[in-house]
Formats: structure tokens, sequence, C-alpha cells
């Protein structure tokens, strides 16, 4: 019995750690970093993940790049009166000490506009974030279905 409940821990830590999809830069936690399946010829696709920042000090998200798409852009969407408007945050987004700040539909996200192929589910595209303090970090968006909403369940 005991060697049955150790190896169902064992099996349990492998699973959990195989569908972990965060990455980690300094102080900031990128927690899974996902996109939309693309229909063929669309010419943008949004990135959504959410950043934790461990530290004492702010941080800001300043830009950042990719081979699957000619621009990488930071930008917001917010109601102005009854008009949802969107917008390029040229200055990058912070990350307050102790907070987490998500990137999501609808609110802050990556713009990827002339994108090279479209995004299907099941891929991953690599890019790279670029932070003020913590610098560069590698990263790859997990691609969900196109109506997806960004499940944790992607095996990488």
């Amino acid at each position: 019995m005991k060697l049955s409940f150790l190896t169902s821990a064992l099996v349990l830590a492998l699973v959990t750690g195989a569908a972990a999809h965060d990455f980690k830069v300094g102080a900031l936690v990128i927690d899974h970093p996902w996109s939309r399946a693309t229909p063929k010829g669309a010419a943008v696709a949004g990135g959504y993940m959410k950043i934790t920042n461990t530290g004492t000090t702010p941080d800001r998200l300043t830009g950042g790049t990719t081979e699957a798409a000619k621009k990488f852009e930071i930008h917001e969407m917010k109601m102005e009166g009854s008009v949802m408007k969107m917008r390029e945050l040229s200055g990058g987004i912070e990350i307050p000490p102790g907070a987490t700040v998500e990137l999501k539909p609808g609110s802050y996200h990556i713009m990827m506009t002339t994108l090279a192929r479209p995004f299907a589910k099941g891929d991953f595209v690599k890019a790279s974030l670029i932070f003020e303090k913590a610098g560069k970090v590698d990263i790859e968006f997990a691609v969900d279905a196109a109506g997806g909403g960004g499940a944790k369940e992607h095996k990488h």
C-alpha cells in the first residue's frame, strides 16, 4: 500500500509538471501564455498570459518579438462611453511588486500583426518578452481553439 501511494504521488507530480506552462525571468513569473487558432489568411492574432511580480520593485513589460509575425505590440481594450476602443500602449504595462497583471481578451493583450502563417490549435508559437528591468525572456504561446479561452491542460 505504501508503494502504491508513493507511485501515485510520483505520477501526479510528473503529470502536473508536464502540464506546466510557466516561464520566469528575474522576479517575474509568466503564467500560461496562450493564443487562439486563426483562420487561413488572418493577419492578426492576440497573445494572453498572467504576469506576477514576486519582487519588491516594479517592472514594466515594454515589448517583444516573434518570428510568427512582423509586429508585436502591447495593446489595451477599454470602454470609452459606450464604445470599446483598442490602442497600443507605447509605454508598456507596469507590473507592480507583489501584483499579478492579466493580459486577456477585452483588456490588456499582445497584438501580433502580419502573421507569417496561421496559428493552429495545438501549436506553440515561440516569442520573446522584453521587460524594463528583468530583461528578455523566451516564451511559447500555446494555441487553443479559435473560440478557446486559455485552458491550462496543454501538453508541453
